[in-house]
């Protein structure tokens, strides 16, 4: 091993929007644990590839999404923040890691099956071997911890099994990744179906809420939130509407559950989806107007990617080297 201190991984496709779901379930427990690891965040470009983009609007979009990463508070002098079509790296160790995959394994994935029936019309390589280009993403940087959403769970046990069949074969190459999936605000669900989490690329407009949303905008939006039957203000799985909405109040607010509840006894649900629009609202305004000012200077976000590339291809080209010595390709100098 090389590494001086652990090592955080994680990142994001830029399809869709960054919602209020990623930043709550991802993004702030990104900021709560920078400070403690190496932190490696990086845009997810070709994972995004496995389904049909336009051209121009990706290339926009996915540098939208990492002057968000900045405008969140991700520090480029503290973590690393890069896209990952920018190195290589990712690729070269994915085709090693294929070749100790097993295909039952990679037909298994729940995601593979559930983008299998929704793209019916592109059912790709690229679908079932998304999970093996995520262990390369991962093992490339030692990494030691990886917060992954709940449907991101196989792929990481699989992540794992491939870097115990690679060690037990030849020794003590890969770290082997922990998960980290926060107890709370972990599965932000949508506004107009609670029942389903909220997702980047929900075809309803309503049902999400952007970071760099205008605020008017987020106000309609939970206004029109889908809430139950009855009109107390509490946390109750039978009561998944108005429990969502109290998730989001706590997580944006810093109140815990009870808390929020015991604010607004004998208020209505029409008095909370406005209080809960509104603290989103403040809670995102430095977001917003970072944001604002970032997307403004390409030449800035095209500079810090390109060191962030850089960082990461220090670390990432020393495993593959590693790597393809234990495979016994000969060495390039």
């Amino acid at each position: 091993m090389f590494k001086e201190q652990k090592v955080l991984l994680s990142g994001i496709q830029p399809t869709g929007i960054m919602t209020i779901g990623n930043y709550i379930g991802a993004v702030q427990n990104w900021l709560k644990l920078q400070d403690d690891y190496l932190s490696v965040y990086f845009i997810a470009d070709l994972h995004a590839l496995t389904i049909k983009q336009d051209p121009t609007e990706f290339r926009q979009r996915a540098l939208s999404f990492y002057a968000q990463y900045i405008a969140f508070g991700l520090d480029p002098e503290k973590s690393i923040l890069y896209f990952q079509s920018h190195v290589p790296e990712h690729t070269k160790l994915s085709w090693a890691l294929n070749c100790f995959t097993y295909v039952g394994e990679a037909q298994r994935m729940t995601q593979f099956k559930d983008k299998s029936a929704k793209h019916q019309d592109n059912i790709n390589m690229g679908l079932m071997d998304y999970p093996v280009l995520m262990a390369a993403d991962i093992l490339l940087y030692q990494s030691d911890l990886v917060p992954v959403g709940i449907d991101q769970k196989q792929h990481l046990e699989l992540t794992r099994d491939i870097a115990m069949r690679f060690n037990n074969r030849f020794g003590d190459v890969f770290t082997i990744p922990d998960g980290y999936i926060p107890k709370n605000g972990a599965k932000i669900k949508s506004l107009q179906n609670p029942l389903m989490k909220m997702s980047k690329s929900d075809p309803d407009p309503n049902a999400t809420v952007s970071v760099i949303e205008d605020a008017d905008s987020i106000m309609r939006k939970f206004k029109r939130a889908v809430t139950d039957s009855g009109n107390e203000i509490i946390f109750d799985e039978n009561k998944p509407g108005i429990s969502n909405l109290i998730s989001i109040y706590s997580e944006m607010t810093g109140k815990t559950i009870k808390e929020t509840e015991n604010e607004f006894v004998g208020k209505g649900y029409g008095d909370f989806k406005k209080a809960v629009g509104e603290a989103v609202v403040e809670k995102l305004r430095p977001v917003r107007e970072e944001y604002e000012r970032l997307i403004k200077d390409k030449a800035y976000l095209l500079e810090t990617a390109k060191k962030g590339a850089e960082k990461a291809r220090y670390i990432a080209s020393r495993t593959v080297k590693k790597v393809y010595k234990k495979l016994g390709l000969v060495e390039q100098e």
